[in-house]
């Protein structure tokens, strides 16, 4: 388990004296604070009996079960800003009882079995990093508590080179999977920012959408096959280019957040590993602008992989934060000024290809952009957002040290919706934190619409944090389901968007995904108190 308990890794960027300067200027006076280290950590007994204890060695192995408190503090919560909260505060209320590592596919059901007859609830885990409450404690009406690690569930077990698949067990966090699969000459191609952490199986039980899904694709375009452990039994279902045998149960795992069931293989479709890369930065002169351009590529075959549109807030934020000296910014912000663009909005594209390909998409790229007012910010931006990809939760563990909320929260919408949501979103937020810095990207564009991103900062009230960002969240989801957008379009539902799910699925849907629920898991130990209303 990695040993980070408050923190995303081991390194994190240090905010210089200019940016703690500019975030008192944005959001007012700051109180820094310190996380508690995991050794200050106290953590409840276990509840589980002495009997429940020894079916579960004897299912796994006295190696397979770890009751100790470190094991146990590491699965406490994920990656939400309460969770983290929580932890920094040496905050272990949401320990599981045990930690269980199955070795293999059959050791999952057993361990499913035996905690069905015991009345354990399981928590499925892959690599802890939800956002949205999908890993909270929450017992239901079960007698203890277990997370199920499947850490050792972290193979590629096949590449059909001819079919462009390959076949994984659900652990396997994405650096490793693409390693393994750069041996067989293939990529994934799915990369969320979670990607160093994040494992295969919990993508598809929350739908991940990766940077490049405009190219590649979301999760849900990816799988073809899968195997389910359930209390009830395996579902297996294999491997398909297409099929018209009655309803897609695949469809039904994806998504489905560790309620039904546990993943423990998939096979997802690879592609060779591109010979090009290329990613470029531009500047648009509005928002507005900006959005009508996304609209015009997405609606085109040929477009980018990657195509990434931050507003306003977001690109000044961004380019503050970008590491630069002040003589390149004070250079940069000329050149803007003299170009028309000054205060406009950062648009990032990528392309992914042979050079042919990746030459045709870039000559129509530009194109529109320069049809939008764009100005070309060259390949050097492109790297710099490349190589900084990653870099959002080791900033986040910065600003918390600083005594800066830092959260996200994303949803979807038409083209046509989407300015709507945008505008009710920011004041949602901005209305219940007050001083507040609310900036918001556009990604993973369709034809249809695209997703919105927003990224949120606010001075910590150090007395009641936790509170303070929930009733801002609370705001925003009942804005994004005011004006018609999805709840979510890639963190899934877990505990935090749960009660306003509704209003996308209908009473009708709610009730059919709980009888799928009862037969599945009829002693509804599965994750209970994510997803489902």
């Amino acid at each position: 388990m990695d040993s980070t308990w408050t923190t995303w890794a081991g390194e994190q960027p240090r905010l210089g004296g200019s940016t703690l300067a500019m975030l008192q200027r944005l959001l007012g006076p700051l109180t820094p604070t310190e996380a508690a280290p995991i050794e200050s950590a106290i953590v409840r007994p276990s509840a589980l009996s002495q009997g429940a204890l020894d079916r579960l060695c004897g299912a796994l192995g006295t190696d397979g079960v770890l009751v100790d408190d470190r094991s146990r503090a590491e699965h406490s919560g994920a990656q939400s800003y309460a969770d983290i909260v929580r932890r920094r505060r040496g905050d272990t209320s949401a320990a599981p009882d045990a930690v269980l590592l199955p070795a293999d596919a059959d050791a999952v059901q057993r361990a499913l079995e035996v905690c069905t007859a015991e009345r354990i609830t399981v928590v499925p885990w892959g690599g802890g990093t939800s956002v949205v409450g999908g890993l909270d404690a929450l017992r239901g009406d079960g007698v203890a508590l277990v997370a199920l690690d499947l850490r050792r569930l972290n193979h590629l077990l096949e590449v059909d080179t001819n079919s462009r698949t390959a076949t994984f067990q659900p652990g396997i966090r994405t650096p490793a999977a693409e390693a393994a699969l750069a041996e067989h000459g293939f990529t994934l191609g799915h990369v969320p920012q979670s990607y160093e952490r994040a494992s295969l199986g919990g993508y598809v039980v929350t739908r991940s959408a990766g940077q490049a899904s405009s190219g590649y694709g979301r999760i849900d375009d990816l799988v073809v096959g899968l195997r389910l452990a359930t209390p009830s039994g395996e579902l297996v279902l294999p491997s398909m280019p297409g099929s018209a045998a009655g309803p897609d149960l695949r469809r039904l795992v994806l998504g489905s957040e560790g309620t039904l069931g546990v993943v423990t293989e998939v096979t997802l479709r690879v592609r060779p590993i591109p010979a090009t890369k290329r990613y470029e930065g531009w500047m648009v002169p509005s928002w507005d602008r900006g959005l009508e351009a996304l609209r015009t590529l997405a609606q085109r075959r040929d477009h980018p992989d990657v195509t990434r549109l931050s507003d306003p807030d977001e690109t000044q934020i961004s380019l503050a934060l970008s590491g630069s000296g002040g003589l390149t910014r004070r250079l940069l912000s000329t050149y803007l000024r003299r170009r028309g663009v000054a205060g406009g909005c950062l648009v990032v594209v990528g392309f992914e290809g042979d050079d042919n390909d990746v030459r045709h998409r870039r000559r129509a790229t530009r194109r529109v952009l320069r049809s939008a007012g764009g100005v070309s910010l060259g390949k050097r931006a492109g790297r710099s957002w490349e190589h900084g990809r990653f870099r959002g939760p080791r900033l986040r563990d910065a600003m918390l040290d600083a005594g800066v909320l830092a959260e996200t929260l994303e949803t979807a919408n038409t083209w046509r919706g989407l300015p709507e949501t945008y505008d009710a979103v920011r004041r949602a937020l901005q209305a219940s934190l007050g001083k507040a810095v609310v900036g918001c990207h556009v990604s993973h564009l369709y034809e249809t619409g695209a997703s919105l991103y927003f990224t949120v900062l606010a001075a910590a009230d150090q007395r009641r944090e936790i509170e303070q960002w929930n009733a801002a969240k609370l705001a925003a989801n009942d804005a994004i389901v005011r004006t018609g957008a999805t709840i979510t379009h890639h963190h899934a539902v877990g505990t935090v968007h749960r009660d306003h799910v509704s209003a996308e699925l209908g009473d009708v849907g709610v009730a059919a995904l709980r009888a799928v629920k009862r037969q599945l898991d009829p002693a509804g130990i599965l994750n209970p108190g994510k997803l489902l209303p």
